[in-house]
Order: C-alpha cells, then sequence, then structure tokens
C-alpha cells in the first residue's frame, strides 16, 4: 500500500501481529452509561426468569449489549460481533443464537415488553435526576415508513406505493429522548386517533411519577393529530395540545378575511423576524365549538420559494399552514414558532435510521416489536452520554458524526500491575474529549 507523507509517496507494509488493540474504544461509554444510570440492573431483574442456566449470560446485559450496538451502528443481529470481538472493553457478550433467544423469549412472554419499557422508565428518573428535569415535557408524536424487501408479519404497502412497517415514535423535545414507539403495518393510517393515544400513554408512563401530575405536557403532532378522539383525550388528561390542521373551505375563508394590517412577521428559531412569513389568529372567524373548548386557530402564510408549484388553494402567491392549539399564551408569534419546532421531530426519527430503525430485521410482527423497543433504548444511550459526559458540539452533533469522533475510535489496551489503560492517539483531536467523558462516567453516582 502507497500513502503520502510531507508529500513524499511512502510504501507502507501491512502485516497481522499488532497486540492490544481495540477498535470502537468510545463505545465503551455507552455501556457505562447503561450501568451508571440503573438499566442493566433494571433489565437484568426484569428478566432474571428467563435465564435457565447458571453459567447463562445475564439477560439484562444481553439487552444491553444489544442496545449498545445498535447505537454504535448496527443494524442487525449478526452486527452483535462489533461489541463481541472486543471484549476486554465489553467482557464476555452473548453469541448472535443466545441473543435471539432472549429477543424471542422477550416477544413470546406477555408483559415483558412492558418490563423492558419500565427498566427503560426507571433509568430516565435518575438520569433526570443528574441533568435536571425540564420544565415541560413536550411529546412530538411522528410517524415514518420502514421499507421491507421480504413478506414479513405485518409488512403491508403503504401510501406511497412502498412496502413495509409505518410505525409511530413519539419523542420528549426538550431532552431529546425516545420516550415510545408502536410497530404498525405499512398500510395503517396515518391518523389513526388510537394509535396516537397509545403512543402517548406509553410516553407519560416513561415520565417519572413524581413529576406527572405537576409538569406541564404539551402534545405536538401534524394535522394527522388533528383528531375528535386524540384532543378529546388530551383535554381528559390535562394535557396541552398543538397540531397542524388542513385547510379547508373554512378555513381558506376565513384567512382571506383577514386584513393585511393584522398580519404580523412570525418568529425564526432564535427570536427574531422571519423575513419570509408571517401569522394571524382567525378563532373568532371559525367555529371550533365541535373542538375542546378554548380551542384557538393560527395561520402562517408565506412567499413561495422561486421554482416552487403553487396550488390552487394559495392565494396570491403565498402559501398557508393552520394550527390548532388550546394553548392559552396569548403571544401568537411563540405558539406558531413552538409548532414549527415540531420538525426536530423529523430529525430524531432521521437518527434512529442510522440506529437500527432503517430495518426491521425479524421475520415475525412480536420480534420487531422487541427491536423497536431496542432502538428507543439505543437512542437514549446515546442522549444520555451526551448530556452527562459531553460538551461543546459532541453535546449535540448527530450520531453519525459522534461515532465517527469518538464511538469508533481506535486504542492501545495496555495492562500493567493488575491495571488496564486505555491508550487513545495524542494526536486524535478530541482525544482528551473522549478522555473527559470516561472520567465523568466514573465520577457518576449510582442510583440507589
Amino acid at each position: 500500500m502507497r500513502v503520502q507523507r510531507d508529500g513524499r509517496s511512502v510504501t507502507v507494509e501491512v502485516t497481522a501481529d499488532g497486540e492490544g488493540l481495540v477498535s470502537h474504544a468510545g463505545s465503551a461509554l455507552l455501556a457505562q452509561i447503561a450501568d451508571k444510570s440503573g438499566l442493566t440492573r433494571a433489565l437484568s431483574v426484569r428478566l432474571e426468569g428467563l435465564k435457565q442456566r447458571r453459567s447463562g449470560h445475564d439477560r439484562g446485559r444481553v439487552v444491553r449489549d444489544l442496545a449498545v450496538m445498535l447505537a454504535d451502528g448496527g443494524d442487525c443481529l449478526a452486527d452483535l460481533g462489533a461489541v463481541r470481538d472486543q471484549d476486554a472493553l465489553f467482557g464476555s457478550v452473548a453469541s448472535d443464537s443466545t441473543a435471539f433467544r432472549v429477543v424471542d423469549r422477550i416477544a413470546s412472554t406477555p408483559g415483558l415488553l412492558d418490563a423492558l419499557a419500565d427498566a427503560h422508565a426507571r433509568a430516565r428518573e435518575h438520569v433526570w435526576q443528574q441533568t435536571g428535569a425540564p420544565e415541560r415535557v413536550t411529546i412530538d408524536v411522528d410517524a415514518t415508513l420502514v421499507g421491507s424487501h421480504s413478506e414479513k408479519e405485518g409488512a403491508a404497502g403503504n401510501y406511497k406505493g412502498g412496502y413495509g412497517f409505518h410505525p409511530l415514535m413519539a419523542y420528549c423535545d426538550e431532552t431529546g429522548e425516545a420516550l415510545a414507539a408502536i410497530l404498525r403495518p405499512g398500510n395503517a393510517g396515518s391518523n389513526t386517533a388510537a394509535d396516537h393515544i397509545a403512543v402517548i400513554e406509553d410516553a407519560l408512563a416513561q415520565v417519572p411519577a413524581g413529576l406527572i401530575e405537576t409538569i406541564e405536557i404539551l402534545v405536538r403532532a401534524d394535522s394527522a393529530g388533528a383528531t375528535h378522539a386524540l384532543l378529546g383525550f388530551c383535554r381528559e388528561h390535562r394535557l396541552r395540545y398543538s397540531v397542524g390542521y388542513e385547510l379547508g373551505d373554512p378555513v381558506t375563508a376565513a384567512i382571506l378575511k383577514v386584513p393585511e394590517d393584522a398580519w404580523i412577521a412570525a418568529l425564526a428559531t432564535e427570536g427574531t423576524p422571519r423575513e419570509n412569513g408571517q401569522i394571524a389568529e382567525i378563532t373568532n372567524d371559525l367555529d371550533l365549538s365541535a373542538w375542546p373548548t378554548g380551542s384557538r386557530m393560527i395561520v402562517r402564510r408565506e412567499r413561495a420559494h422561486p421554482g416552487a408549484q403553487l396550488s390552487f388553494t394559495d392565494h396570491d402567491g403565498h402559501r398557508f399552514q393552520a394550527v390548532l392549539t388550546d394553548q392559552p399564551d396569548p403571544d401568537i408569534q411563540v405558539l406558531e414558532r413552538r409548532q414549527r419546532q415540531r420538525a426536530r421531530a423529523e430529525t430524531q426519527i432521521r437518527n434512529d435510521k442510522d440506529t437500527g430503525l432503517r430495518n426491521m430485521p425479524f421475520r415475525d410482527f412480536e420480534h420487531n416489536r422487541v427491536w423497536l423497543m431496542l432502538v428507543g433504548i439505543a437512542h437514549d444511550l446515546i442522549v444520555w452520554a451526551q448530556r452527562l459526559l459531553l460538551t461543546g458540539e459532541l453535546a449535540h452533533c448527530e450520531p453519525k458524526r459522534l461515532r465517527y469522533r469518538l464511538l469508533h475510535v481506535a486504542a492501545r489496551l495496555a495492562f500493567h500491575a493488575r491495571k488496564a489503560t486505555l491508550r487513545i492517539h495524542a494526536a486524535w483531536p478530541w482525544a482528551q474529549a473522549l478522555v473527559d467523558a470516561f472520567t465523568r462516567a466514573r465520577a457518576l453516582p449510582a442510583p440507589a
């Protein structure tokens, strides 16, 4: 092999006689976060009945290793080898067949999926004790399509002409955590109220019990969430809501009645007026009596981008979007910007598709339900590592970049006097950040 060094071509000889080298050294952080958050222990307690031999693998550790593998970038059981081959860092890791048997037992035993969710919630409570609970919990609900290239149980054709699954996801916007997800066939409806209610109930179960009665909770969704059943559920359970709304004839007529001087500038993310975007409230020009008391309608208009194709519902070169909400805040600029921030859920889904969501690897539907829950745990291992251990850009970057900079770093593991030292290359730009993260991980308090 020939490489360039100082402008000179150098021939490099490749040998297989290195010692003490490990790859994916930074992924050991994720395993430590699982342990320090109490997740591993909670999983072990709840899955203890699955262990058939005293010498067998701890089932909680198996689930932890699967979640670490997904957070590390794997997307099938065979990728567990990336963790197994680093036994100096991760200890003894189950074989692919053992891991599948654990998934199979969880899928076939009633109540074990709920046990996994409960362990996840307990770990989340401990993390929130360390980082501070958010002042508001905004539950963003959004669906996505996951393709399937073979006939798997539950896979079906979707509205875009593809084939596969149509899971419904719920995220906490303030912390970036994955709260819940339900697996659905590809032909599941986008606005099925029962599915939205089910995933919101699962998400609420992830909020610590000590906060659920005191913290403000907002449910956000696109126009698929504008159903009477869902908003009635929100009102019954004292949840605020903010959902998109279809531009039907009554809404369009109300928009056209808004005088030009009633439109005010929309706000950008940082709070400054947007150059392209104006908003107005049309609540008084609509009959909203069919919706929960206190419902309001806010609309935004903006000029279409150059080259964009306008439709017959666009008026005077503007495109319109409507928001139905029951938030009492008088500042409609804040309310409309808050609804636009729901787009962060789409970023979370894209990141999860780089963390195992892109592929439902099993043939059986129940097995893939377990896989979807493992994706949520893997998502949170990354988020918790960033919130507890990292600073600056590393605390906010997406998983793909985090893997390149920290998780997939190679290092030399040296042993001396019964002490192991992980030596990271000094010239690596993020070497010190990784060292600092391991130091903070060791200092984290263990859960009670």
